[in-house]
């Protein structure tokens, strides 16, 4: 498993359960992987959201998210809220996405989202992805579930008002809910900042990673 550093990614695959989850969680560190690597192969799974508007939100705002990357998006259409009844449908879709790809880095939730779809996608991705480093990134919603995430990424402040921008720009069905505004965004990368001993950054749950180099099998 190579060095978490942005030039020694070849591949990077970002795992949602929502349109959208991915640029909240995790837009700024993606921007800061694709600006530092151009050419990085991302591979990306929505699970809900296809064939509808949202989908083509999704789409433009990951081209945006991810510049210069070789960029492949699939976005199903699994109902929203209703993943915990679909387990059987999650679990075969994210093996056959499994096949097309071999990341260095996998991004998706954390097991402790109180939302039922992040949670279940989050408690599946391991079951999958069984020796890739995978961090679990953090959505701020209405929900009051944040939990101290162990992990920070520093992010350039050009980054985190980049990453406002466009998510204001990309996502107009989501601007009229009470938390989907540049305070809420700025708020929570400035605490992670403060954490981080930067100005900003964001916040990742550790899912999975291997210590240590190569162990002879026998």
């Amino acid at each position: 498993m190579r060095a978490l550093l942005p030039e020694s990614l070849d591949e990077l695959v970002l795992l949602a359960a929502h349109c959208d989850d991915i640029p909240i969680g995790a837009g700024g560190t993606v921007l800061t992987l694709c600006r530092a690597h151009p050419g990085l192969r991302v591979r990306v799974l929505v699970l809900s959201g296809g064939g509808t508007p949202r989908e083509a939100e999704e789409r433009a705002a990951l081209a945006a998210f991810c510049p210069g990357a070789d960029l492949a998006v699939t976005v199903l259409d699994m109902p929203d809220g209703r993943l915990p009844t679909h387990w059987e449908w999650a679990k075969e879709a994210l093996e056959a996405f499994r096949r097309t790809c071999e990341p260095d880095l996998v991004l998706a939730g954390h097991r402790g989202d109180d939302h039922q779809d992040h949670r279940e996608l989050a408690k599946l991705v391991p079951t999958v992805f069984r020796d890739h480093l995978t961090l679990g990134y953090e959505i701020l919603k209405a929900e009051p579930d944040l939990a101290q995430p162990p992990l920070l990424w520093p992010l350039d402040p050009d980054v985190v008002a980049d990453k406002v921008r466009l998510l204001h720009e990309h996502y107009p069905s989501q601007v009229a809910r009470a938390w989907f505004d540049e305070e809420t965004f700025r708020g929570l990368a400035r605490v992670r900042g403060v954490q981080a001993g930067v100005r900003y950054a964001e916040g990742f749950h550790l899912t999975r990673a291997r210590l240590g180099g190569p162990v002879r099998s026998g």
